[in-house]
């Protein structure tokens, strides 16, 4: 699902205008980049949670050349899914109710 269709979608449902959900859709999304530059964890009830990883820096190769590349250390998003998303996801997995 691409944002355009993701905003369609919540267009339809909320009755707005597909300008008034984009808006809100962005500002969403900005919130959560906004959180994670301020190096909080962004945790979304039954969603998942977002929260920055840091990785080392380590060799890389180039696969086209072969040659060894220095890659830098980096801070990247991390996304956890969470209880719900996943049994959704996999009812085979969801613990019966007896």
């Amino acid at each position: 699902m691409t944002k355009a269709e993701l905003v369609t979608q919540v267009a339809l449902k909320t009755e707005l205008t597909k300008q008034q959900t984009a808006e809100v859709v962005d500002l969403f999304l900005q919130c959560i980049v906004g959180a994670l530059q301020a190096g909080d964890k962004v945790e979304l009830r039954g969603f998942g949670s977002f929260r920055r990883r840091n990785r080392r820096p380590r060799q890389g190769r180039n696969p086209k050349t072969g040659e060894v590349v220095a890659v830098s250390a980096q801070t990247v998003p991390f996304f956890k899914a969470g209880k719900l998303l996943q049994a959704q996801l996999n009812p085979q997995l969801a613990p019966s109710s007896p």
